[in-house]
């Protein structure tokens, strides 16, 4: 999706972004840009990395077409936002361009909602395996998107500056949703499902 151009505010943060064409075929020859206007293969690490956080959005899209708890259909629509700026970050290989960059608050904010919604929970002695309601089985399917998804931001940073707070920040999402799951299947007096040898 062709988006530039694009307005930003005072701070060099993208407001609006005024969509042009569906369709540029710029892509067509396996390249696509970055921020910046580098172009790259599409098969490039970048890439891949913020293609796996944009499924991370979309695995969260589905649990937010269900019925949820207001916190957590709150909490599930600010990461999305979030998750907007994670990709953001990713596709802008310039670190001197400070707009659109995850920060330590955003993983602060993960490790607050971390620790309220586990003050919910009894401690685990068990491993868990995705499932229970339907709702948690999909937020299990985010976060192991989310694993993915930090696999790929790890062999980024192998071969180029990146802001190592993107990495922290999916590495906390992945818990956070793990915790988000099982706080659903609390709520609905659902075990989580115990794995047996």
């Amino acid at each position: 999706m062709f988006v530039r151009p694009y307005e930003q505010d005072k701070n060099d943060k993208i407001v609006r972004c005024l969509l042009v064409k569906i369709y540029t075929k710029t892509g067509d020859d396996g390249t696509t840009g970055l921020i910046g206007g580098k172009r790259v293969k599409k098969t490039n690490s970048r890439i891949i990395a913020y293609g796996a956080v944009d499924e991370i959005n979309s695995a969260i899209g589905i649990v937010l077409s269900s019925t949820l708890d207001p916190d957590i259909n709150e909490l599930l629509t600010k990461i999305q936002n979030d998750l907007f700026i994670v990709g953001s970050d990713l596709a802008n290989p310039d670190l001197e361009n400070s707009s659109n960059r995850v920060t330590d608050k955003m993983v602060e904010y993960l490790e607050g909602q971390i620790d309220r919604l586990e003050g919910e929970l009894t401690p685990i002695t068990y491993f868990i395996l995705p499932g229970g309601s339907p709702l948690a089985a999909q937020i299990h399917f985010a976060r192991a998107v989310c694993r993915r998804a930090e696999i790929n931001i790890v062999e980024i940073s192998e071969n180029e500056q990146i802001n190592r707070s993107c990495q922290t920040y999916i590495n906390r999402l992945s818990d956070l949703l793990f915790v988000i799951a099982r706080t659903i299947n609390n709520r609905k007096k659902i075990k989580d499902v115990a794995w047996k040898k």
